[in-house]
């Protein structure tokens, strides 16, 4: 059998699963998407101690051009297993695992066929129980399983389910219980005008099945057919021509506000009525009025590379606990999870990419929930005659934010990272000022705080790839390129790490 360890990406399986773009040979093929889930297959029966027979295993995908096909090739994996799999054709990855936990569905696991945000060429497969996403040990196991013989015997039965209609209505009647409209219960979201930007990726569906039936007027959303060749933009709430398309549809429409995904709807983005985004930062500290809201003095469990402005806005203005922990939204949710078994109330965990979970949905990171969770609260201040960005108002932004990705060059990156790190401790215990976060969880954080400078750095190992992010805030103009020059002295002579993009930030 073949060898798929280097399609692991963390806790999901990514690859190359479409010819055209030069230098990115095919490696995740039909063959290996069979593979997979049959060892996926053989995997849950070990772990529910359950006979493949009577295993029930649901498959989706996102807008992919691949999708179809890895998709059947996923579920002939499955069916010679004997496994019993429902097609649930496209879908959300959030939707994939509501339906291991989802009336009328309740499958003993799914499986996603998506790459997120990636180029069209790529493709993966995310796996889930009723316990939710797979970790990174699991995918190895998984992996492992590849390489033993194959069952042979009876073979499983091949059904369709409407899985995003069941989805979205159970979308919309969360957004009805939560408003608890005394006039218009069931078109609670009467008077609204509502932008989605779905990219043509899974998530246009949020649009015609959850919003219009609610009363909203969803005339000026946009790119809402699936196109795996993403036409438009890249579905993706980080990608600045993403968050320009549904600004401009929010802007020219009037809307009063907009909504926008990733491809498999697992992270999103919002514009208020004005045309303000609300992301990253922005749409961390919404969230978090909300929930401690609902939850007062409770944790908010975040990425590190977010703004001392949002801690300030956490602890100060909303009474809560910013926690800070690693980037990677497995690292966040989990994190969140065992502040809860600890007794510590944690009920958001949040990365500034838009991936966002709640311990009130499985701390699943749904993107459609997030903004469920919005438009509760959206109504309920138009009735204070207010809007969403009034909860935020106070929210301080930096005068300048930046991100390097300084390449490693050679081999074992990881390694040589971790020396750059305790290299550049070294540094920083020799330099005046420099002032080392007490609670941060990855690389090294740095802050300034003196008469002309007042900003923050973070230096950090990327989670797979050979490259270390440098993220620099400053609340003073020019900071960010003061405090790149000063770490300029140590990062130049770091023999493996490509400074070039840093010596040009410095230059420009």
């Amino acid at each position: 059998m073949a060898d798929y360890r280097a399609l692991q990406n963390g806790s999901d399986i990514r690859g190359v699963a479409l010819e055209g773009i030069p230098g990115e040979p095919v490696n995740l093929t039909a063959a290996a998407a069979a593979d997979l889930a049959a060892a996926f297959g053989v995997w849950l029966s070990q772990r529910l101690d359950k006979p493949l027979e009577q295993l029930t295993v649901s498959i989706g995908r996102d807008s992919r051009l691949s999708g179809p096909a890895l998709a059947q090739a996923a579920a002939e994996g499955l069916l010679e297993e004997g496994v019993q799999v429902v097609d649930c054709a496209m879908a959300s990855t959030p939707a994939m695992f509501m339906s291991t936990v989802l009336e009328g569905h309740r499958y003993d696991g799914a499986i996603m066929i998506t790459a997120s945000h990636l180029p069209f060429n790529r493709n993966g497969l995310k796996f889930f129980t009723a316990q939710g996403g797979l970790e990174k040990e699991d995918i190895k196991a998984i992996i492992a399983l590849c390489a033993q013989p194959r069952k042979t015997g009876g073979r499983g039965t091949l059904r369709p389910a409407n899985l995003i209609d069941d989805y979205a209505a159970y979308l919309a009647e969360k957004i009805r219980r939560g408003i608890q409209d005394p006039d218009h219960y069931d078109q609670p979201l009467l008077g609204f005008k509502i932008a989605v930007d779905a990219g043509n990726g899974a998530g246009g569906f949020f649009a015609g099945k959850v919003l219009a039936p609610l009363g909203a007027d969803v005339s000026a959303s946009r790119y809402l057919e699936p196109d795996g060749r993403f036409p438009n933009h890249i579905p993706n709430p980080e990608d600045p021509a993403a968050m320009a398309s549904i600004t401009q549809a929010v802007v020219e429409n009037g809307c009063d506000l907009g909504l926008i995904f990733d491809t498999d709807v697992d992270r999103a983005g919002a514009v208020d009525g004005d045309g303000e985004e609300l992301n990253r930062n922005r749409l961390i500290a919404l969230m978090a009025a909300i929930v401690l809201e609902e939850d007062p003095g409770a944790t908010i469990v975040t990425d590190s590379v977010t703004s001392s402005q949002l801690a300030d806005f956490i602890t100060r203005e909303l009474g809560g606990v910013h926690h800070r922990f690693k980037r990677g939204y497995r690292n966040v949710i989990n994190e969140a999870i065992r502040l809860n078994r600890e007794g510590i109330s944690a009920p958001l965990a949040m990365e500034t990419s838009g991936h966002g979970a709640l311990r009130e949905n499985y701390f699943l990171d749904d993107g459609a929930y997030l903004c469920v969770k919005l438009l509760i609260q959206a109504a309920r201040l138009r009735r204070q005659g207010k809007t969403l960005s009034s909860l935020v108002e106070k929210l301080g932004e930096p005068a300048e934010a930046k991100e390097l990705r300084l390449p490693i060059e050679g081999e074992e990156f990881a390694a040589y990272g971790q020396q750059v790190l305790e290299g550049l401790r070294d540094y920083a215990a020799g330099q005046e000022g420099w002032q080392l976060a007490p609670d941060n969880h990855e690389g090294l954080r740095y802050s300034f705080d003196r008469e002309g400078l007042r900003g923050w750095f973070l230096l950090r190992l990327s989670l797979h790839d050979p490259l270390m992010p440098l993220n620099i805030e400053a609340d003073t103009p020019g900071g960010a390129k003061a405090i790149a020059r000063m770490l300029q002295g140590y990062l130049d002579g770091c023999s493996r790490l490509n400074c070039r993009v840093l010596d040009d930030f410095c230059r420009s």
